[in-house]
Formats: structure tokens, C-alpha cells, sequence
């Protein structure tokens, strides 16, 4: 079978009256990104003190991080998309559900996306967080204790620190997932990147052009993302530091 391409079809004008085909992706890609990079902060800032408290001397704080990692990391991401949109609001005082359930769109999809992503990706991150901190020699913690350091103290100026710039290169890894894993929020009705390229293809029915054109802006923008972390690897190495961290010269 013979496909007739016809590229032109993303300088036309898209039914919605909104401007081109091609804009109409570019507007998916924003949301897109905006889910990505509100959830990236959500899952760094909740991944970074879950690692953290597996790595403490408090038996409770490991248990409650190790418990916290486990119940996510083995839900698939869209049971816990769905669990989101449709399950949570149900579970919440009367008041709060309806003021969820009754949001405007995109937002009455756009928030359950974000906080689905954010906690999806902080269980991986909290996994890197710990073994980058226990890839740190353990004489890094007795020298904040010797300074009169507090447990807190040494962690966030000694020990966090080291530990985020040898997992830098992972974290580029789920800096691009998070952003591929986006795709999922179609399924709650969130017109972003995937679920305006599907939305084209039933619209002009032509499928390749709309899925090479997200395919494209998927790349490109994960390329830059990329590059972004080589130069922030770059501009915050240590000399020696990770040699140290694999026991080359450690002590």
C-alpha cells in the first residue's frame, strides 16, 4: 500500500480555529512541559528527603522511606494516573472533591498529571539520592560530626551537596523521562504533546505527519535537555570526586 505524504497538511489550519496543525502541537508541547517541569520540582523535592531518610541512623525514618519507595515504585504509571483523576478526589472531604472534580479544563486534568508524575518520578529519584549518598566515603559524615556539625547540618553542607553531583548523569535520564512519561496524562484528557498528535491524526486522518512531527519535538526538546545537564555537570564538577565516591583514593 501506497501512502500518499503530504507534509503540507501541518501549515493548514486545524478545526479548533486556533492557528496551524503545527501550532496546535506547539501549544501540546507547552503543556507538555509545564506538566513535566511543575512535577520535576514535586518529584526532587520529595525524592531528595526520601533518599535522605533511608540513609539516616533512625530505624523509623528508613522504614517509613524504604515503605514510601516500595507502595509507588510498583504501581504502573497509569494505575497511579488513573488512581489520581478518578480514585482521590473520592477520598477527600465533600468540599475539596467537588472543587477538584468541577476544575476548568485543562486544569481538572492538568493537576492530577503533575502530582501522578511528581510522585511516580521522587520514588526513582529517592533511590538514586541513597546511593549517591552511600557511594560517599563515611568519613564524610564523622568530619561534620568533628566540626560540631548537627546531623541536619552535615547533610546540607557536606554530604547532599557531594551526592547530587555524582547523580547528576541519572537525573538527566529522568529529567527526559518525565517529560516522555507526560504522554501518559492523554488518558485523563489532557491535550498535551501525544494527545494533540492523536487529535490531528483523527482529525486529518494523516497519522505519519502527525506522530513525526511530536516525534521531532519530542527529540528536539529532550536534546536540549541534554545539553542543559552537560553544562550544569560540567559547571558543578569536582575534580576527583567521583573516583573518590568509587573508592579510587577514598578512605
Amino acid at each position: 500500500m501506497n501512502y500518499n505524504w503530504n507534509w503540507g497538511i501541518l501549515l493548514s489550519p486545524e478545526p479548533g480555529g486556533t492557528g496551524t496543525y503545527l501550532y496546535y502541537l506547539i501549544v501540546g508541547l507547552g503543556w507538555t512541559l509545564a506538566t513535566a517541569l511543575a512535577a520535576w520540582v514535586i518529584a526532587l523535592a520529595i525524592g531528595a528527603l526520601a533518599g535522605t531518610l533511608r540513609t539516616t541512623p533512625y530505624a523509623w525514618a528508613v522504614r517509613l522511606g524504604n515503605a514510601y519507595v516500595e507502595i509507588f515504585r510498583n504501581v504502573p504509571l497509569i494505575v497511579q494516573m488513573f488512581l489520581w483523576f478518578f480514585v482521590v478526589p473520592e477520598l477527600l472531604p465533600k468540599g475539596i472533591g467537588d472543587w477538584i472534580k468541577q476544575m476548568p479544563p485543562p486544569w481538572g486534568s492538568y493537576v492530577p498529571a503533575v502530582l501522578c508524575l511528581g510522585i511516580y518520578t521522587s520514588v526513582r529519584i529517592a533511590e538514586q539520592v541513597r546511593s549517591g549518598i552511600n557511594s560517599l566515603p563515611r568519613g564524610q559524615r564523622m568530619a561534620g560530626t568533628a566540626l560540631g556539625l548537627t546531623l541536619a547540618q552535615t547533610y546540607r553542607h557536606v554530604i547532599l551537596p557531594q551526592a547530587f553531583r555524582i547523580i547528576l548523569p541519572p537525573l538527566t535520564s529522568e529529567s527526559m523521562n518525565i517529560i516522555k512519561n507526560s504522554s501518559v496524562a492523554l488518558t485523563i484528557g489532557l491535550l498535551e504533546l501525544t494527545g494533540r498528535a492523536r487529535a490531528m491524526q483523527e482529525f486529518s486522518f494523516k497519522v505519519f505527519e502527525a506522530f513525526a512531527a511530536a516525534t521531532v519535538l519530542y527529540l528536539l526538546t529532550n536534546l536540549a535537555v541534554v545539553f542543559a545537564m552537560r553544562a550544569l555537570e560540567r559547571k558543578v564538577r569536582v575534580p576527583g570526586l567521583i573516583g573518590a565516591a568509587a573508592g579510587v583514593g577514598g578512605h
